[in-house]
């Protein structure tokens, strides 16, 4: 079902099995295949891919060649019925790959809203990104690989498969990630190692100074008193009435099946 509304240029290819929402503007040579959803007021330029079951929310700006569906890179995956769930208002520059999920990681790969995807991001198989993130150019995920909230990844960094990489992080340009980064930390190097808080981004965020010295102390709490993970884990309790946000960092180290950068 197309709207008769949506504005799309006559050698763009869409199947008639999709369904394009209100105000969609499609370009030139661009394809999209059946089992698409594009929601209200999205834009997709030039020359892209759309390849479907895949959801595409409302606002989203797509930029040419970009592929957002296509089948995953996971030699496992043998044809099954799998998705891609993208939300609102995000920007996806030119040459971004978003793949669909495996049956072995849920079938759904998963980027949320208000993300920008500079040019050549790769968001692989079964990853789940959150809301109001930022990758740079040629940063890479692998499979499986989990981004909270306000995470920033600097050009040409890279996350292994089943990586996890908390709320309010910092990922410097050309890291290498072998393990998870926790919520507020910022993380740099090959392999990559901690360099203490993302302080500026809390700042930009609203965080007040009395919450990022609460944050600070935790943090100097997990990477530099000596503590175990049980044991910094319990120390940070005593903080979160003070700043409750540091139950992210808390609640990730819980969770945390790789261990974190040292």
């Amino acid at each position: 079902m197309i709207d008769e509304s949506a504005v799309i240029h006559p050698t763009a290819i869409v199947s008639q099995d999709a369904v394009i929402g209100p105000r969609v503007q499609i370009g030139p040579w661009t394809w999209v295949g059946p089992e698409v959803e594009i929601g209200a007021d999205t834009w997709i330029s030039s020359h892209c891919v759309l390849r479907g079951p895949a959801k595409i929310g409302e606002r989203n700006r797509i930029f040419q060649f970009a592929t957002l569906g296509e089948d995953c890179q996971d030699k496992k995956y043998g044809g099954e019925r799998t998705f891609l769930e993208v939300g609102d208002d995000n920007v996806i520059r030119e040459h971004c790959t978003l793949h669909r999920g495996t049956k072995e990681g849920g079938s759904v790969t998963r980027v949320g809203s208000r993300n920008l995807l500079m040019v050549n991001v790769h968001v692989a198989h079964d990853c789940q990104v959150g809301d109001d993130c930022i990758f740079a150019n040629n940063a890479t995920l692998a499979g499986h690989v989990h981004i909270g909230n306000w995470v920033i990844f600097g050009g040409l960094a890279a996350i292994h498969q089943f990586g996890r990489v908390g709320d309010h992080a910092f990922i410097a340009g050309m890291a290498a990630l072998n393990q998870d980064v926790p919520p507020f930390v910022m993380a740099a190097g090959h392999y990559a190692k901690p360099f203490g808080i993302n302080r500026e981004g809390l700042r930009r965020r609203g965080f007040s100074p009395e919450g990022i010295a609460a944050i600070r102390r935790a943090y100097m709490i997990v990477y530099k008193e000596g503590n175990t993970i049980p044991e910094a884990i319990e120390k940070l309790q005593e903080l979160i009435a003070e700043e409750p946000s540091i139950s992210l960092l808390s609640d990730f180290l819980k969770d945390s099946t790789r261990g974190i950068c040292r």
